[in-house]
């Protein structure tokens, strides 16, 4: 059996986080999104993928390459059109060839039992879909059953209005048989073609179409900003104990820790697992790095610094004396010394953020920053609950910043300017 992975969106609700890279490579647990469940699929015993790819496809082709490094062969196709999921998946028919297959929305996180839960359920023949108990269904399909049948599919009912609180995964196990359908698919409301609508079809045809309920622990979608942490403490907690750097005296290690080879924890440092730290990374002295933290590869966390809960992607420097928590911090990126990411509201409200120009609940009551690739900020800024810093934004000394600051612009004392280059 084959698989075929959808992995073209841009992910808008994501930004600035894929003003840069492509959401399906974002890193949770020390690891690139997509990769934990092409691990999934290895587990299983799938040893050939294709990934359906449009933007910024190189990086994805760079990043995961022909997956001999995983166990499995990878192959890639392009969605030209990009004209949704039922699009997407006829990319894959020439490859899958008259087989059954896996088919999957790729900006999820999955684990291998969720993989298992499809196959156990599956008889030949029969269409299965992985699907999940939550407790709003309005952002994804959800899914009406008689007994373990599929008898309808509801895409985005309003709050309220869903015929169950099952949502579709977006995990399949396809015959060739929805093809015929994905071709006689029409627009839907939002002007694609929907393969919702195509099992919508296969379902009125009278072909049998089966649920498997897949753990509540096996399947996430990663669509916001804050998804990304509930993903990362996922993948942290399925790691094991490792110490392959240089770990100095009186460095203090507890729980699951993962840390690479290259890596040096210098000394008065204190780590409470589940930690990632990549390689080549330099954390302290004197650090406090707290649950739920993933470092990436060439990082520095300076002297008597505290990350919580947190993201910090390659490269990047937080400076002494800085507080990082619940936040995620691009590539790239410099803290001044004394930068702190506030993560909780004075009201001990829900966090609010601003998704695609509108404000969000973010249904956390403590989330600090998102900071695209590239971005700095002075000595002694202030990051209030919720903000978002664009990829490429300066921020000068000394402020408090309480609006989001655009890709590419220099927030001073009165005003957010495009930034101009040095020599202008």
């Amino acid at each position: 059996m084959k698989a075929v992975i959808l992995a073209a969106g841009k992910g808008e609700r994501l930004r600035p986080l894929t003003d840069t890279k492509p959401k399906h490579i974002l890193p949770v647990g020390g690891a690139p999104l997509l990769e934990w469940p092409l691990r999934g699929l290895v587990e299983v015993g799938i040893r050939e993928a294709l990934i359906v790819t449009h933007y910024m496809e190189d990086q994805i082709k760079a990043q995961l390459g022909d997956g001999s490094s995983l166990g499995i062969s990878i192959s890639y196709a392009r969605q030209d059109d990009m004209k949704g999921t039922a699009n997407a998946f006829a990319v894959g028919e020439a490859f899958v060839g008259d087989d059954e297959f896996i088919g999957f929305y790729g900006d999820g996180f999955i684990t291998v039992d969720s993989f298992k839960a499809v196959l156990d359920a599956h008889g030949t023949g029969e269409t299965t879909l992985g699907v999940i108990h939550v407790d709003d269904p309005s952002r994804l399909a959800a899914v009406e059953l008689d007994g373990d049948r599929v008898t309808r599919l509801v895409e985005k009912p309003p709050k309220g209005e869903a015929p169950s609180n099952l949502a579709n995964t977006g995990i399949y196990l396809f015959t060739p048989e929805i093809f015929d359908h994905i071709r006689d698919t029409g627009l839907s409301s939002r002007g694609e073609y929907e393969v919702t609508d195509s099992i919508g079809s296969l379902i009125e045809s009278g072909a049998n179409v089966k649920a498997a309920i897949l753990p509540q622990k096996g399947w996430m979608d990663v669509g916001q900003p804050w998804d990304l942490l509930e993903a990362n403490a996922r993948a942290l907690n399925g790691l094991s104990f490792s110490v392959n750097g240089e770990v100095e005296d009186d460095v203090s290690i507890q729980g699951l820790v993962r840390i690479e080879k290259g890596a040096r924890i210098r000394s008065g440092t204190y780590i409470e697992g589940p930690v990632y730290i990549g390689l080549g990374s330099d954390v302290g002295p004197n650090c406090y790095i707290r649950p739920c933290t993933s470092i990436g590869a060439g990082v520095r966390i300076g002297n008597a610094c505290e990350v919580k809960n947190s993201i910090v992607m390659d490269g990047s420097h937080v400076a002494h004396l800085s507080y990082v928590g619940d936040s995620v911090i691009g590539g790239g990126c410099n803290f001044g010394a004394g930068t702190i990411t506030a993560n909780i509201r004075f009201d001990k409200k829900n966090v609010q953020m601003n998704i695609k120009g509108s404000s969000v609940d973010s249904g956390c009551r403590k989330l600090g920053a998102v900071v695209g690739d590239n971005a700095q900020t002075g000595i002694n800024v202030s990051l209030l609950p919720g903000i978002k810093i664009g990829s490429g934004a300066w921020v000068a000394p000394g402020l408090v910043v309480d609006e989001d600051v655009p890709s590419g612009h220099f927030l001073k004392k009165d005003e957010c300017v495009p930034r101009k280059d040095m020599d202008d």
